[in-house]
């Protein structure tokens, strides 16, 4: 199975909904292939100008790794020297905040992810979550 552009637009489209839902700060949304290739992309009206780039390292770094960034944020609180080379040999096109989550096939093989950025880590992630559930995609469970 490969990441679909009607799956990714349904995981933007979930997310933002979700987003409303909670009161959310205005968010950028976007949903990479197994790649890092961009799928689907929002950005929320009044959403910071950064937001983009900050929600695209949380998506690449999740995919480059293979584990949402949230697992990476806590692995780089024991380790900061490894994750501050990690952030230089990718020319900083990571983020250590959750928010960055894999998506994953059936077969648990990563498939694409997504990245949003604007409110805090956790809600973000939150709202990666339920973009996945409303586009029928499993959320990240290797820790």
């Amino acid at each position: 199975m490969t990441l679909t552009l009607e799956q990714a637009q349904a995981i933007v489209t979930g997310a933002l909904a979700e987003a409303r839902r909670r009161k959310a700060k205005p968010l950028a949304v976007i949903v990479l292939d197994a790649g890092a290739h961009p799928v689907a992309f929002a950005r929320e009206d009044k959403a910071s100008l950064f937001r983009f780039d900050i929600a695209r390292a949380k998506a690449a770094g999740a995919i480059g790794m293979d584990v949402d960034t949230s697992v990476l944020a806590e692995r780089a609180k024991g380790n900061p020297v490894f994750f501050q080379s990690v952030s230089d040999i990718v020319g900083g096109q990571i983020a250590f905040s959750p928010g960055g989550v894999v998506i994953r096939n059936a077969l648990g093989m990563a498939i694409g992810a997504v990245g949003i950025s604007g409110d805090t880590g956790e809600c973000d992630a939150e709202c990666a979550y339920a973009g996945m559930a409303a586009a029928g995609l499993s959320r990240e469970t290797i820790s």
